[in-house]
Parts: C-alpha cells; sequence; structure tokens
C-alpha cells in the first residue's frame, strides 16, 4: 500500500498535478497594479493592468523565459486560442523577465506568439514578487531555443484571472503549460458565463 501511495504522489508530481506555487498570491486577493513596457507583435508598447481591466477580465501569465520549451509551448497554445480570449472579453498579458528587445522578437515570432497578445518585460522581477511568486537568478551558459544566451532572472509559470475589480479569481499553476492555457480559458468563460 505505502509502494502504491509513493508511485501515486510521484506519478502526480511528474504529470505537473501539483496545486498552485504555495507563496503566490491567492483567490479574493487584491491584484497589484502595474505598467510594464511590453511588446505587441514586435513593436514596443506601454501595458497597464489598471487600463485593461476597464475592458473586462485579464489573464497575467508569468512564464520562466521567452524561446524555451515549455514557454514556446504556452505562448503558442495562448496564441491559437486568442480569439476564444477575446470572445469572453478578455486581454491575455504574458510577463517574464526577458528584455524588451528578446521579447519584440518573441511576440511577432509567427510559431509562439503570432502578435495576438502581448508580452511584457519585468526585468528584475518587480511584477513577479508583487504577485509574490518565486524568482530564480540569472544561469550562466543556459541558452535558448535559438542558441542565444539566456542572461536574465526567472519567474515560475504562475497565471492569474483578475476580474475588473482588481480582485484575483484563479490562480494555476504547477500544471503543464497546455493545461495552463485551458485551465485560464475555462475561468474565463465561467467568469463572463456569471455576468
Amino acid at each position: 500500500m505505502k509502494r502504491l501511495l509513493t508511485l501515486g504522489v510521484v506519478a502526480g508530481l511528474s504529470m505537473g498535478l501539483m496545486s498552485p506555487a504555495f507563496a503566490a498570491l491567492k483567490e479574493g486577493d487584491k491584484a497589484p497594479i502595474f505598467k510594464l513596457e511590453a511588446s505587441l507583435a514586435g513593436k514596443a508598447i506601454q501595458f497597464s493592468l489598471a487600463d485593461a481591466l476597464k475592458k473586462g477580465p485579464v489573464v497575467v501569465y508569468f512564464y520562466p523565459s521567452a524561446y524555451t520549451g515549455g514557454c514556446n509551448v504556452q505562448a503558442h497554445t495562448f496564441s491559437v486560442n486568442s480569439e476564444k480570449f477575446a470572445a469572453a472579453g478578455a486581454t491575455v498579458i504574458g510577463v517574464s523577465l526577458d528584455s524588451i528587445e528578446r521579447l519584440n522578437d518573441f511576440s511577432k515570432d509567427p510559431e509562439y506568439c503570432a502578435g495576438k497578445f502581448a508580452v511584457g518585460s519585468d526585468v528584475g522581477g518587480k511584477v513577479a514578487h508583487a504577485f509574490e511568486l518565486n524568482v530564480r537568478e540569472a544561469v550562466a551558459g543556459k541558452v535558448d531555443s535559438r542558441g542565444k544566451e539566456i542572461d536574465h532572472g526567472f519567474a515560475e509559470r504562475t497565471t492569474f484571472i483578475i476580474t475588473p475589480d482588481g480582485k484575483i479569481a484563479a490562480t494555476i499553476g504547477g500544471v503543464r503549460p497546455e493545461e495552463n492555457v485551458v485551465a485560464a480559458l475555462e475561468k474565463v468563460k465561467q467568469l463572463t458565463a456569471a455576468n
């Protein structure tokens, strides 16, 4: 029995079925209002959470780094589902510690963001820390999927669904990148159906 329980726990962890990050802000918490330099379709813009919330719910998804395995998958999955998020009245923004130069490439890349949503540059991790996420330091010698050095720290992969009143409706973490997007879309649809 003990062996089966251990196998079940290991299987659950390997499948990404962990709960959201321990320290991350939770459902019902007030979301930190932020402004970031961001990129949309390869062009630098200013993103304001306060302005986006005036239009409806906002999906703020933190990811470790552009042009890395899971982050590439997650960006692509948000991109192919962007019309569904828009139909539910939601704005999507990805946030990482990448420089705006890296994000300009990533945001327009047809394989990933494809110009469908903005990605914000949180150099130094100030916004990630405000959402109580763990931020790891840069690791020398790490390269991205293009072979370019990654010279920034990494915020943990966690998604927050924020309602127009500035409250967190859901915190999604500890799941595979595709599952993260599916869970975010389901929550946004629930919010839309409730109004």
